[in-house]
C-alpha cells in the first residue's frame, strides 16, 4: 500500500512492441516477476539462474510463441510481458503462450500493467492465438488483477518449491 505523503511519479509510460534490443532487460523483468510475500527476505538474484525459472527467458525470440511488449518512460524500460510456449509453471498445451508480466516496483500501481497486459492480448490474437495461460501463487495479490484482465481459475498444483499456485487462462477469441 502507497503511503499518502508519496509523490507519484508523472507516468507517461509507451506501450510498444518488444525488440530484439530489448531482450537483454529479460532477466531484470523476470527477477522482478517473483512474488515475494510481505516479510519474507528476496532471494537472490541468481535464482533466475535456476533451469525452472530461467526456461522463461532462455533464447527469447527463437521459439514459437516468443511474443512480448514494454513498457517505456523516457527511454527507460519500466516493464515487460511476454509469452512462451515452454513446459513450465503455466504450461496448459502446445498451442497456448504462458504469460510472464513485471514492473520496476516504483511503477507498480498506476495502470501500466492493465495497459502492457491489454497490447499483448491484441498481439496474440493478431498472431492467431486463442488463448493465453499463467501460473500465479494463491496468495499473490496479483491473482485479483489477472481476473480483471479476464483470467479463470482452471487448476491448481504445487510448483517446485511447494508454493499453491492457481493455473489461470483467459481466452482471446
Amino acid at each position: 500500500m502507497r503511503d499518502t505523503m508519496f509523490t507519484a511519479p508523472p507516468i507517461n509510460a509507451k506501450v510498444r512492441i518488444m525488440k530484439e534490443s530489448d531482450y537483454c532487460c529479460l532477466p531484470e523483468f523476470l527477477y522482478q516477476a517473483i512474488f515475494i510475500p510481505e516479510g519474507v527476505e528476496p532471494p537472490p538474484r541468481n535464482i533466475i539462474n535456476e533451469p525452472e525459472i530461467f526456461v522463461y527467458i532462455k533464447d527469447f525470440g527463437t521459439k514459437r510463441g516468443d511474443i512480448g511488449v514494454v513498457a517505456e518512460q523516457n527511454e527507460q524500460l519500466i516493464g515487460a510481458a511476454w509469452t512462451r510456449i515452454i513446459p513450465a509453471y503455466g504450461h496448459v498445451d502446445s498451442e497456448t503462450p504462458e504469460l510472464a508480466i513485471s514492473l520496476l516496483p516504483e511503477f507498480r500501481g498506476y495502470g501500466i500493467g492493465t495497459k502492457l497486459i491489454k497490447k499483448l492480448f491484441t498481439v496474440l490474437r493478431e498472431q492467431g492465438y486463442s488463448q493465453t495461460s499463467l501460473s500465479v501463487q494463491k496468495d499473490n495479490p496479483a491473482v485479483c488483477f489477472y481476473q480483471r484482465s479476464g483470467y479463470k481459475v482452471t487448476n491448481d498444483k504445487l510448483d517446485h518449491a511447494g508454493h499453491e499456485d492457481f493455473i489461470m487462462v483467459r481466452d482471446l477469441v
